[in-house]
């Protein structure tokens, strides 16, 4: 009995030992009495004590290597740090296993000498200006220089340039520089777009008021022209209306006075000749001398029309002006004593 319960409990112990699981994401490589024997993935797994041994235990999630700050030299001798971010996954757990002794040491170093080569081939503007080609070369540099060792490379990021504190003192005042140049260059322009919007306000402002300007003289003239045919319409149609009402003598004479009367009003002196003062003067001296006063010579009518043409006419001779004057003014007394 005290052998089989011996026996029973090395059983158990040896099943114990035995049984593996291998987790979701992991697998086991397992060696036969030091040598690989088999690649155990998530599961339940049985292992024979003390002939089999779990020689690596290999993660498949994809994993992140952040390597501290690298010195490098730039092609124009400007040293600077920079640090790298590798992203990668293994592909063959075997190979992972036994291709090399710290595969992640060994890639962290392959990391570095591969930035230094591609640094240095770059000058410190490149550098800064050129992370997507260098991580595009380290890819596939690091991609394959890692296959022996079972890592797949799938992303490299370079996480922080830091230049020398001079070149960055240098740096922050030629971005200043450049900020102030901007700065200047957007407020002339500004100030351009400005100066061209308040230029054309002020044109079509002339533009508008010139047209309106137009517009007002035309209405003017317009209304002008409008209330002159008004009142040319309006007399001839009074003057049509009197002609048609047989107007006489009597009626005329009183629309005289009423004449006369507004053109006395005021304080001005004011002399007026009627027309009709010398057909008055006429009658007066054609009356006397049918009474028998003052001379009796018969006054030429004629002779004095004729006298008055001739006095009007400028072809005439300097005789026949002083003649005609001579005339005229004899007339007259002869007319002044009627």
């Amino acid at each position: 009995m005290p052998f089989l319960i011996v026996l029973l409990v090395i059983l158990v112990v040896c099943i114990g030992f035995g049984i593996r699981i291998v987790p979701q994401g992991y697998v086991f490589v397992i060696e036969f009495l030091g040598k690989y024997h088999a690649t155990w993935q998530a599961g339940f797994h049985v292992m024979i004590p003390f002939l089999q041994r779990v020689s690596k235990r290999v993660s498949l999630k994809e994993q992140v290597a952040d390597f501290p700050p690298q010195d490098v030299i730039t092609k124009d001798n400007v040293i600077m740090k920079i640090d790298t971010v590798v992203y990668f996954k293994v592909a063959d757990p075997k190979l992972y296993a036994y291709g090399a002794e710290r595969p992640i040491l060994a890639l962290e170093n392959l990391t570095a000498t591969t930035l230094r080569n591609l640094v240095g081939e770059l000058e410190l503007d490149q550098t800064l200006t050129s992370r997507d080609s260098i991580n595009a070369k380290m890819r596939v540099i690091l991609d394959e220089a890692t296959d022996p060792w079972g890592i797949k490379v799938g992303r490299v990021e370079l996480k922080n340039i830091i230049p020398p504190e001079e070149i960055q003192r240098s740096m922050e005042k030629q971005m200043k520089a450049e900020r102030d140049r901007r700065e200047t260059l957007l407020e002339a322009e500004g100030h351009k777009q400005a100066s061209i919007t308040r230029a054309e306000g002020d044109k079509q402002a002339l533009v508008l008021k010139a047209e309106a300007e137009r517009d007002a003289a035309i209405a003017r003239a317009t209304g002008q022209a409008e209330s002159i045919r008004l009142v040319y319409e309006a007399e001839a149609k009074g003057i049509e209306l009197l002609k048609n009402a047989n107007i006489d003598e009597r009626v005329l004479q009183i629309k005289k006075l009423e004449a006369l009367e507004k053109m006395g009003d005021g304080r001005a002196t004011k002399i007026v000749v009627p027309t009709d003062l010398a057909q008055a003067a006429s009658d007066l001296t054609f009356k006397t001398e049918m009474l028998g006063f003052g001379n009796n010579t018969p006054v030429d009518t004629s002779a004095s029309k004729k006298v008055q043409q001739k006095a009007a006419d400028p072809c005439c001779s300097d005789a026949d002006k002083g003649e005609t004057t001579k005339h005229f003014a004899t007339q007259q007394h002869v007319d002044f004593e009627g």
